[in-house]
């Protein structure tokens, strides 16, 4: 892989881009360029630092998880080789190659479909609160890191950069984009979770939860965006797993945790992480891809 970090992108030849909290999306017409910066967010907040080799990994785990769920429900991915983009994106390889998608242009929908298979983040604050995760009634007694008895579809609104999202429930759900879509978004959801658990188990991971987002192409409800990935799923090593404690992990809650211990109220600007911070979150961003797709 290259070393070289690439915090924001500005594509002369190409439209201005939409900024994400991560990702630079350039509009082609009938399909998108989305390039996965080393940009990093928590709390909703980006943070001023890069994450080396961080939009490579997210964009190669994507590559994996489409994939391996494309039977389950079509996807936006055309391709993630520079060679076969058009014409004017091919002169910046040097900034694409390994980090980018050519994507079909969809709709997006309007509902950040989270699945939980254990308890952890905001949806074990919410259990604590109220015994249940948005309108899910779940067992008394459970803990940090329990499993659930089943995984539980917990959807949330998608709020723009710097806005937090908020969890609702599926009677919202259908209110948002009708009661066959929202039985789509629930099932291709829940299918695509069992699949994934199932495949990193084998190689040491756990996937205690995890954020998709769908849009509609030619009516029909496909899934874009990321997949999987450490920025939107929490991965823990399998190895260690114990219930009742807070795990250790392959994503950005080592980030998460050091902000936490600081006096900041998670409002921008955001603090600068240390190097060594910035550095382990890298490690641990390459690991769980080494982990995965060797």
């Amino acid at each position: 892989m290259k070393t070289s970090i690439v915090l924001e992108t500005s594509l002369s030849a190409l439209s201005q881009p939409k900024r994400g909290k991560v990702r630079d999306i350039y509009d082609l017409g009938d399909s998108l360029l989305i390039i996965a910066t080393d940009r990093i967010s928590a709390f909703d907040v980006v943070l001023p630092n890069a994450i080396p080799e961080k939009g490579r990994v997210l964009t190669q785990i994507s590559k994996y998880w489409f994939s391996k769920t494309s039977d389950i429900v079509r996807n936006h991915l055309l391709s993630t080789d520079v060679r076969d983009f058009p014409e004017q994106c091919r002169q910046y390889a040097d900034i694409l190659e390994g980090r980018s998608m050519l994507v079909r242009k969809a709709r997006s929908l309007p509902v950040e479909c989270i699945v939980r298979g254990y308890l952890s983040g905001s949806g074990f604050k919410e259990y604590r609160s109220t015994g249940a995760i948005s309108g899910i009634k779940l067992p008394s007694g459970l803990t940090e890191a329990s499993r659930l008895p089943e995984p539980i579809f917990t959807p949330s609104t998608k709020a723009d950069v710097g806005e937090h999202d908020v969890n609702i429930d599926f009677k919202t759900v259908e209110k948002l984009v009708g009661k066959d879509v929202a039985e789509k978004l629930r099932d291709h959801t829940l299918a695509i979770y069992r699949r994934a658990c199932g495949l990193a188990e084998a190689k040491g991971i756990i996937i205690a939860d995890t954020k998709l987002e769908f849009g509609m192409l030619d009516n029909e409800v496909i899934l874009i965006d990321e997949v999987l990935t450490p920025d939107s799923s929490r991965f823990w090593p399998r190895e260690g797993y114990t219930v009742g404690v807070s795990q250790k992990s392959f994503d950005k809650q080592f980030v998460r945790d050091y902000l936490l211990a600081l006096k900041w109220d998670q409002r921008p600007p955001a603090p600068t992480l240390p190097d060594d911070v910035v550095l382990k979150t890298s490690k641990k961003y390459l690991e769980v891809l080494d982990l995965l797709t060797r």
